[in-house]
């Protein structure tokens, strides 16, 4: 459909996706051991973790063992399959409603939706698809100004499930509902943070992990949620940063990560982080580097050694592979307590999981 091909990734969480480098070995090792590793801490279907897959002259494959190499992928699946179900059982629900509320008013279901729901949606004006437009337009893909018929009928029809929702929502709460398809387990990686910088009290109850490349501009553009949720949970969550930049997409971005592995060791990556991602530039000379170095406040002549020192390359290399074992592909990537969460999210989508989390609820 052209409205979705046009306006559908303002409906989507953005990153930036490519496969980082030396990811393709490191998919293909072996997972479950320390460090950064996935590892699946609650099993992601609620299967028997000791259950017997198989075996090899005797010795047992376990449950356990086939979700510690691919508990991550195997709890996306699950996720799906489970979203994919709720979706058509809930669609199912909604049918059966309004069929059951049409029949009580001596209606036919179209008669129904007509009378609730097309009649009482208002018109699309224009200054509503200007203000869409004002709001959206990095994000349109296309002449803003021709495309205004599409986006007209875009905001009809959100107007509609608007409508639609409001009108369920009522069927719903005067009826006996009960959906009894159970959520699969949350999967939580397992993360190795030693030695990377973190933003909050590093007793918070709530870490973010954030996987980030310096030059991807989904990235940048979520740096303000960020700073909104460390000031909405003072104390309650911390922020970790881990290096993954996407070398075929931004083949800079890793000099960045290093210099801003170099202002860490002079207690300063958070000074030199926000300058970079206050800025639009999209190179790593020497020049912007050290405009950096200097807003961040750091000794030149140790940032110079640092930056030509092989640990460095190493620390930012040991992230990369780190991310790679983990299954990222893109960026931005966050862990919530383990919990993934792939791209630039809303800040509501942050909100529900620090709720859940913060409240006990360990899905």
């Amino acid at each position: 459909m052209r409205v979705c091909w046009i306006l559908c990734v303002m409906t989507l969480a953005g990153g930036c996706s490519s496969t980082p480098a030396s990811s393709a070995e490191a998919q293909g090792a072996a997972q479950g051991g320390a460090g950064a590793t996935a590892g699946a801490t609650t099993g992601g279907s609620g299967a028997d973790s000791s259950a017997v897959l198989a075996t090899v002259n005797g010795t047992p494959i376990t449950e356990r063992e086939v979700r510690a190499a691919v508990g991550g992928d195997l709890a996306k699946l699950e996720t799906q399959a489970y979203q994919l179900k709720r979706k058509q059982v809930d669609a199912l629900i909604d049918a059966r409603l309004m069929a059951a509320e049409a029949a009580r008013r001596g209606q036919s279901v179209e008669a129904f939706e007509q009378a609730e729901i097309a009649a009482k949606v208002s018109a699309v004006s224009d200054a509503e698809i200007d203000a869409f437009v004002a709001a959206n337009r990095a994000r349109i893909r296309g002449d803003a100004a021709q495309l205004r018929p599409q986006i007209r009928e875009f905001l009809v029809n959100r107007k509609a499930d608007e409508r639609r929702a409001v009108v369920v929502d009522g069927l719903r709460a005067k009826a006996r509902v009960e959906v009894t398809l159970a959520a699969p387990a949350t999967w939580r990686a397992t993360l190795d943070l030693e030695g990377a910088p973190i933003r909050g009290s590093e007793t918070a109850p709530v870490t973010i992990v954030e996987y980030s490349d310096f030059h991807c501009p989904f990235c940048r553009s979520v740096q303000p949620t960020l700073t909104a949720l460390l000031d909405r949970y003072q104390g309650r969550v911390r922020l970790v940063y881990k290096h993954l930049p996407l070398d075929s997409l931004h083949p800079q971005a890793r000099r960045v990560s290093e210099a801003a592995y170099c202002a860490g060791q002079q207690q300063k990556f958070w000074s030199f982080h926000d300058a970079v991602y206050a800025d639009t530039t999209s190179d790593a000379s020497d020049a912007t580097l050290t405009r950096f170095a200097q807003a961040a406040g750091l000794d030149g002549g140790t940032f110079s050694t640092c930056l030509a020192a092989p640990q460095t390359k190493a620390a930012i290399e040991r992230d990369v592979q780190q991310g790679a074992d983990l299954g990222l592909t893109g960026t931005p990537g966050f862990f919530v307590n383990g919990r993934e969460l792939n791209g630039a999210q809303p800040l509501q989508a942050f909100v529900d999981v620090i709720e859940e989390e913060l409240s006990g609820v360990r899905r």
